[in-house]
């Protein structure tokens, strides 16, 4: 046995599923999830002293790659100053100032601690404000765990939702409106029928919670303005897209304002950090301001605000976001030409720094052509790929992510491997 088994066996007794986030239980793709033991640059090594190339990238924050010396210098410096304190600090006021800079959209934002605390944040602030119950989401985007949100589409078109987790009430599913993600007209539909009742519209402006799924122009471009044609708020889940695929996040590579955003991932540089913001008028509504009441012991902590300090100034550099454009398309495009040559069904895609591969002919649109690829040709080439130094996300049903730490000499590696196990059959 391993010590990756011997560990994920011990952690079983203890920890419900072996792991404390679900799709780490590799029960997707089989076998043994791996024990990470330490990281640097674009390289993981687990508790058998393996090394692989990773592109999962702690799921998106780690946009400098594995212990950025710099930003874990700033975390042990600020560590000796003190781990929390639960009141003000110089040094959020300094994050929220230049969170609000980098996005055009937020004239204030508050932060928290994870990306499901700011979406599930930003929802109530929608609903304060509007004074309405129902909201609008996509099949196949996710945006934490919050009640509201863990919700699977009705019967059929144009009804609300019912709970896809044990726990939520139907009470409450039944105020979520699940939709078709890219589907602009289905969009119109629901605002004809329901526009009065909306509070907002939440979406990952690029999906990458159901592998990678960019997005129509219009669909975007209706949804902004449906939102402002019926009084309901447009909330870009941004915590998986923010800073990773451009320095305006989606919203400038799309050119869409949206009226909330939420950040997670790369803002916290590594460490848990969310944050939530929008148009002064909204954002004033929350307490101490306002009357819908958000709060948390540990938000703005000082060495997760150190962290995301040091990661937002340094991909602010001039040049960085077009080298990493670039070599995640590099990466995407010689998958694509191996698998080409082999005659394998097989596409990929990126945006910015984020990536997709689908055992499809051609990358999915929607949830539903996300779900007709080949899943089982997926999870072998995932091992495969493990077995040859190789770290993929452990699900064909989420996005990959490419760092700066990542070389060219990195990337050829990898459309090596998959090139020997494409023409391995």
């Amino acid at each position: 046995m391993t010590r990756n088994e011997e560990l994920f066996s011990r952690a079983r007794k203890t920890i419900p599923g072996g792991v404390n986030s679900p799709v780490r239980a590799f029960r997707s793709v089989g076998g043994a999830p791996r024990f990470f033991a330490r990281g640097e640059g674009s390289r993981v090594w687990d508790a058998d002293g393996k090394a692989y190339l990773d592109y999962v990238g702690s799921w998106g924050p780690l946009i400098l790659g594995h212990a950025d010396p710099d930003t874990v210098a700033a975390v042990q410096r600020v560590a000796a100053l003190g781990l929390t304190f639960g009141a003000p600090t110089e040094a959020e006021v300094e994050l929220a100032e230049l969170l609000v800079a980098r996005v055009p959209s937020m004239d204030m934002v508050r932060l928290v601690s994870s990306g499901t605390e700011a979406t599930m944040s930003a929802i109530r602030l929608a609903r304060g404000f509007t004074g309405r119950d129902a909201i609008v989401k996509f099949e196949g985007c996710y945006h934490g765990h919050g009640d509201s949100l863990l919700v699977k589409a009705g019967s059929g078109l144009l009804t609300f939702g019912n709970p896809s987790s044990a726990g939520v009430p139907a009470d409450l599913a039944q105020h979520t409106l699940v939709l078709d993600y890219n589907d602009a007209q289905g969009l119109a539909d629901a605002f004809a029928k329901h526009g009065n009742t909306i509070a907002c519209v939440i979406v990952e402006p690029v999906a990458g919670n159901m592998n990678l799924i960019a997005p129509k122009p219009e669909f975007l471009a209706a949804m902004r303005d449906l939102c402002t044609q019926y009084g309901a708020v447009l909330i870009f889940d941004e915590v998986m897209t923010g800073f990773r695929v451009g320095p305006g996040s989606a919203q400038g590579l799309y050119g869409i304002v949206p009226d909330l955003s939420t950040f997670g991932k790369v803002v916290g540089g590594g460490m848990p950090l969310g944050a939530f913001g929008g148009r002064r008028e909204i954002m004033e509504q929350i307490a101490p301001l306002g009357p819908v009441y958000q709060a948390g012991t540990l938000s703005g902590n000082p060495l997760s605000v150190a962290a995301g300090l040091v990661t937002l100034k340094k991909i602010a550099a001039p040049g960085f976001y077009e080298l990493l454009t670039a070599r995640t398309k590099s990466l995407v495009d010689g998958l694509s030409a191996a698998a080409k040559k082999r005659a394998v069904k097989f596409s990929a895609q990126s945006v910015g720094g984020m990536f997709g591969v689908y055992f499809a002919a051609t990358p999915p649109t929607s949830y539903a052509e996300v779900m007709a690829s080949d899943k089982d040709a997926f999870n072998r080439f995932f091992h495969a790929m493990l077995d040859a130094g190789v770290y993929l996300a452990p699900s064909a049903f989420e996005a990959g992510f490419v760092s700066a730490a990542h070389t060219d000499a990195d990337i050829a590696a990898t459309v090596a491997a998959a090139d020997a196990i494409f023409a391995a059959g």
